[in-house]
């Protein structure tokens, strides 16, 4: 068959096949998601420099917690939006600590106009978590029953603005209260997964000795997000693979948990500069099967 292309235009189509090829070959390594906590004092200093860096480092989408005075790390929502577009990120969720009943409406317009899909609870909202600097530990004043109030409102909320309400976990959220009640329990139970669902933090779950499959049996489609982050044999924060958490036999009951969307997430790296952390991590996500 006789080419449809003259003969001196055949080396310029072999070149633009094989830089498409690279391309596609680059653009095909881009995976996963970071929640950029791990990445905040970066943030603070240059937002831009690092949000390059997040990208160059590998990964595809990004949550983030940052928002003040409504604004994302001092972006209007449009323009965080344009930049994260700009570096070919997109904007799945964000952490939302200083929500209110009052401020809720507005903060959720904001959460809107950036992009992201997730409105995320890090923490017992309004006041009602503590962290104990002498001994370590964190925890919740009030009753799970008012949380759980607090959550169906904002979920209620969050459904009218076109958002998908979730509660993060930490360790306490396992331990049974005073009044016999285990709080993460108390609320896979009795809030409406149209309106609430949940963000499990592997590490958390860990650390509280629970056990992540038996709550993805016992509550399948609940748990949208994961952390994704690693415990050393210390049990403090580590990279992804390089700890002891068997992430690839979690993975396998991606589907029963519901899992959309996975944050590698790093509270403190330590000596480990957080860039070359967040490196290391995405470098271990393919070996454990995440993609």
């Amino acid at each position: 068959m006789k080419s449809l292309f003259p003969s001196k235009y055949s080396g310029l189509l072999l070149l633009f096949t094989i830089l498409f090829s690279l391309h596609a070959g680059v653009a095909q390594e881009k995976f996963g998601g970071l929640a950029l906590y791990t990445v905040r004092d970066n943030m603070n200093k240059d937002a831009r420099a690092t949000l390059k860096s997040v990208a160059d480092a590998g990964y595809a989408h990004i949550e983030a917690a940052g928002y003040e005075n409504g604004k994302f790390y001092n972006m209007s929502p449009s323009d965080f939006s344009a930049l994260l577009r700009e570096l070919g990120l997109k904007p799945v969720s964000t952490h939302q600590g200083s929500v209110t009943l009052e401020n809720a409406d507005q903060m959720m317009t904001d959460v809107k106009a950036a992009g992201f899909t997730y409105f995320v609870i890090p923490v017992p909202p309004m006041g009602r978590f503590y962290y104990d600097n002498k001994t370590d530990t964190m925890g919740m004043t009030g009753s799970v029953e008012e949380l759980a109030d607090i959550l169906r409102t904002l979920g209620e909320k969050a459904n009218k603005a076109g958002l998908q309400l979730l509660y993060h976990n930490h360790d306490f959220e396992f331990v049974e209260n005073e009044d016999g009640i285990v709080p993460i329990d108390y609320l896979l139970e009795n809030l409406d997964p149209e309106l609430v669902n949940f963000q499990m933090d592997l590490f958390w779950v860990t650390k509280a000795g629970a056990d992540p499959l038996a709550y993805f049996e016992k509550y399948p489609g609940r748990f949208k997000i994961w952390h994704v982050k690693d415990m050393d044999k210390q049990g403090k924060f580590a990279p992804v693979g390089t700890g002891t958490i068997d992430f690839a036999k979690i993975l396998e009951h991606k589907e029963t948990a519901g899992m959309q969307y996975y944050m590698v997430e790093q509270d403190n790296t330590f000596d480990l500069e957080p860039l070359k952390a967040i490196r290391v991590s995405h470098g271990n996500l393919k070996a454990i099967g995440f993609n």
